[in-house]
Formats: C-alpha cells, structure tokens, sequence
C-alpha cells in the first residue's frame, strides 16, 4: 500500500507550523487564543508576529466576536482552543456572528475526539462535525496527519468563507507525503479496491489503512478514501467508489450521529444506495483513559473496521 510511517507527529503541530507559514507569506493573518496558546502550537506565530496575536483569554465567545470584526478590515483570522470550547461553548456567537454574517473566520479547533485522552468526556467533544456542518456556508476539514493539517491550515487561508478545522493531541503516523496535493473538497483515494470501500476521516484514516492491510491478507480489496473534508462533501467520489465495490464503511471519531457517516448516506441513499456500515461512537460520551485505551474501547481499531468491512460484504 506504500503508506510507510514517516514521523510520528501531532496533528496541533501541522497547524502551529502551517499558521507560522502563512506569517510569513499573508500580512492579512492575524491569529487570537483563548488561554491555551502552546496547546495549539501558536507560540511560534505569537512570537514572530507579536502585532498580528490577540491573547483573549478564557472567553471565547468574545473571541468569535473579535475574530468576526477583525474579517471587516480585510484581516484573515484564525481562532484557537479545545474543539469543546471551540464549537459547543460559543455555538450562538459562531451561528449569529460568522456563519448567518459570512465571516471570513478559520475556527482551528485542537484536542478533539476521544484522543483527547485523560482529560475525560467533559473535554472530549464527539458532536462538533455534526454542530458545525449544519451551519450553512461553513466548510468543514478533519486532517488525518501532521503534514495533511500544515497543507489544510494554509488552504482555509485560501478560501473565502468560514471554516472549521479539526485536529487533535496526541502524536499519530505521519503517512501523507508532502507533495501530494490537498484540494478543499477534493476526496483522496489512497488505496484502491474492489470489494468494500473504506471512508475514513481524521485519525482514524490510518486506522483504515492498516484495516485494508488486514483485509488483503484474507483476499478481500478495500479501497481506502481519506474523506478530510466533510462539508462540501466530494458527493462524486464517494459515488463513483461505492460503484466499483457495492459496499462502504465509514470511520470518524466522533458520534456516529451527524457526522461523516451522515454525510456519506444522505449521498448513498440519494444517488448510489449500497449498504453502508458505521464505525463511530455509538451515541454515548467517552470517559478518562488514554487515547489508544479508548479507541479500542469505544470500537475505533483497525480491528473494528475489518469487522465492519464484513459485515458490510455480507450485505452485498
């Protein structure tokens, strides 16, 4: 599949690195945090660009606010905390303010999912895709490694209209070369198939891809789409994969209520209907323990999605 692991990296420092990028090459980013400046790696551009960082404090609704006025004098803004704080904390700021506006905000949101760890199911936000997707006009990107987060913070840069982008804590494979290209919008297929399609999204990507390892071994194909951007959803890929397979598995960590799996159906049931498996959390919160203890506990293994990819073969 020659995916081999180049680093091991986390996924807040392909933003930090990227947001430093786009220091020194866009004079109209401007950066604001609300208290938890080396969580999400904008130490660096903080120091660099003391005149273009607004430390906030912990109050991040009025950093959406700021962040939304900020947009009217042409400046580029990317907020940062905890996805929790980020999404379900200021979710009327974020809906009035910059989605109903159509602000040109980046909400850079870090320490999502369940790898969130230790820090238990009070931090551990698995509703924030859902929340987002459904404001209107909000593009939303999940990244699945070090290097495919640094390309994805430069690109929202890029893109007229707001935007959410997630990623998380812990130190994950970095497997995504630099020179393959990112395209908001634009589906990767990094393994193809014949039998089952995998469609996998942040951390969970890599996951996929030791899954369809597995499943080669016992001679069945699955074709593994890295899905990183979830609204506008590639709707085309996601079609034309399940027409070469007849079958798709969906992996995100996240509830498996509002998220990529949706995503994919609404797609499926409207113009490719094939049966469709779902590896998320099953409507519940996540708990204290580490990120590998609670990946395996709450059904996101590569272990969970070979599973999944049966079941969904035995569907046909």
């Amino acid at each position: 599949m020659n995916y081999p692991v180049l680093d091991q990296k986390d996924t807040r420092s392909g933003f930090g690195a990227g947001l430093l990028e786009l220091g020194d090459t866009n004079p109209d980013v401007v950066a604001l945090c609300a208290d938890l400046t080396g969580s999400l790696k904008m130490d660096a551009f903080q120091k660099k660009y003391p005149e273009r960082f607004f430390q906030v404090g912990i109050a991040e609704a009025n950093m959406m606010g700021v962040a939304a006025g900020l947009t009217i004098g042409g400046k580029i803004p990317f907020t940062g905390t905890f996805a929790n704080f980020s999404t379900g904390r200021v979710y009327d700021q974020i809906r009035q303010s910059i989605a109903y506006a159509g602000k040109n905000v980046k909400i850079c949101a870090s320490h999502a999912g369940l790898t969130l760890g230790e820090d238990g199911a009070t931090h551990q936000i698995l509703e924030d895709i859902g929340l987002m997707r459904m404001l209107p006009g909000m593009t939303v990107i999940v990244p699945c490694d070090y290097n495919q987060t640094k390309q994805a913070t430069k690109a929202i840069a890029a893109h007229d209209g707001p935007c959410y982008l997630r990623f998380g804590r812990p130190k994950w494979p970095v497997f995504i070369p630099n020179d393959l290209p990112f395209e908001i919008g634009k589906a990767q297929v990094l393994v193809p198939g014949t039998d089952v399609t995998v469609i996998a999204c942040g951390h969970l990507v890599w996951h996929a891809l030791q899954a369809a390892e597995e499943l080669v071994g016992s001679g069945i194909s699955a074709e593994v789409i890295n899905m990183h951007t979830i609204k506008p959803l590639d709707a085309d890929a996601v079609v034309a994969s399940a027409g070469r397979t007849g079958c798709v598995v969906t992996c995100e960590e996240h509830n498996r209520h509002g998220g990529l799996g949706d995503a994919v159906a609404q797609v499926l049931t409207s113009r490719k209907p094939v049966p469709q498996e779902f590896v998320a959390v099953n409507d519940t919160f996540g708990e204290s323990g580490t990120p590998d203890e609670l990946l395996r506990k709450y059904g996101l293994y590569p272990s969970d999605i070979v599973n999944a990819a049966r079941r969904a073969l035995s569907r046909k």
